[in-house]
């Protein structure tokens, strides 16, 4: 992926997608790449445009650092509904969790595409 004068390395999309989970600012990003603030702002905005997630994908989240799988329903602001696939979620969550929740989208580790082709990826290394 190009943007402007930088290249948007996997180590580039990584390090802001991590941060745009937690919530981070532009600026601190900006710091964070070593980049003028203008610069990162349009790669910012070029990774955030793939990073949010779409209504019927199917994300890895965790709830209480137990592993969760579910898919998403609505989308809101900054979260989704999520109705939770519970055979592939910690089954005690059961008690905690209803059948849909809420999940911020910082706290979504991951889409289910997105694992299965990485563990491709490693297969045929």
């Amino acid at each position: 992926m190009k943007v402007a004068k930088v290249v948007i390395t996997a180590e580039v999309q990584e390090l802001v997608e991590t941060e745009l989970r937690k919530g981070a600012s532009n600026s601190r990003i900006a710091n964070l790449l070593n980049l003028p603030y203008k610069e990162a702002v349009e790669i910012i905005e070029t990774i955030k445009e793939d990073l949010r997630p779409d209504v019927g994908d199917e994300i890895v989240f965790s709830f209480r650092d137990e592993a969760m799988e579910g898919i998403i329903e609505k989308l809101l602001t900054n979260s989704a509904i999520v109705k939770i696939n519970w055979t592939n979620s910690a089954e005690r969550m059961h008690d905690l969790v209803e059948e849909k929740t809420v999940v911020n989208f910082k706290d979504i580790e991951g889409f289910k595409n997105q694992i299965i082709e990485e563990t491709e990826d490693l297969k045929e290394e």
